[in-house]
């Protein structure tokens, strides 16, 4: 696992689809939303939660199709499912290194990039610790629908179908968590929530990608 762990990475790197295109889209939205919405912070401030968190969303989103489609294409991925290593691990492996290259950046550059929206001070720890928690369900959910649909024409309009609806309740949990830190609220319950949704994705998640990665080597 640690040496399909650290190819990812570097593939990642190297290919400039992970952690270089993320943070440059988070930038981009986090730029364009006060010239869209206008530069009052009493306007800005109650959506910054909920941009910041789409924003995150988004960036995970583009380099999704990337985890599994290099290695159909020039065939590594058969080699994997052949190894002796269990696809519910690879997924996992592929999985962790999409959160390491995307939403650990992501989470690391949030605070900064809050100040454009004007985020309260208070909720920066909240938006960062949100994220940290959330992130990964999203690169875990990702896999899971990266695996569903390799090797299809096509696939990454399909794959942000399938994947946006089930990325719903980590957005929600998130944004509230950030949005109750600013207003000074308990953020005991989106939490909890939010946890368990990450618990859950990374728990069960990798047995349906590697499901869905046989049936498509069929």
């Amino acid at each position: 696992m640690r040496a399909l762990l650290l190819r990812d990475l570097r593939l990642a790197i190297r290919a400039g689809g992970g952690f270089g295109l993320g943070l440059a889209f988070f930038l981009i939205l986090a730029t364009l939303v006060p010239l869209g919405v206008g530069p009052q912070p009493d306007r800005l401030a109650p959506i910054a939660p909920g941009i910041l968190w789409l924003g995150a969303l988004l960036a995970c989103l583009l380099s999704l199709d990337r985890l599994f489609a290099l290695d159909a294409e020039d065939g590594s991925l058969d080699l994997i499912a052949t190894a002796p290593l269990p696809l519910e691990a690879v997924c996992t492996t592929k999985a962790l290194a999409h959160w390491i290259t995307t939403g650990l950046p992501l989470t690391l550059a949030a605070p900064a990039l809050s100040l454009l929206l004007f985020l309260p001070v208070q909720a920066l720890p909240w938006l960062t610790l949100s994220l940290l928690i959330g992130t990964p369900a999203l690169s875990w959910i990702g896999t899971f629908g990266a695996a569903l649909t390799v090797g299809l024409k096509r696939g990454s309009l399909l794959l942000s179908l399938l994947v946006l609806p089930l990325y719903i309740p980590t957005l929600v949990f998130g944004a509230e968590i950030t949005r109750r830190g600013a207003e000074g609220l308990s953020t005991a319950t989106p939490l909890a929530l939010l946890g368990a949704i990450t618990l859950g994705s990374i728990a069960a998640l990798p047995f349906a990608a590697a499901a869905a990665l046989r049936i498509n080597l069929r």
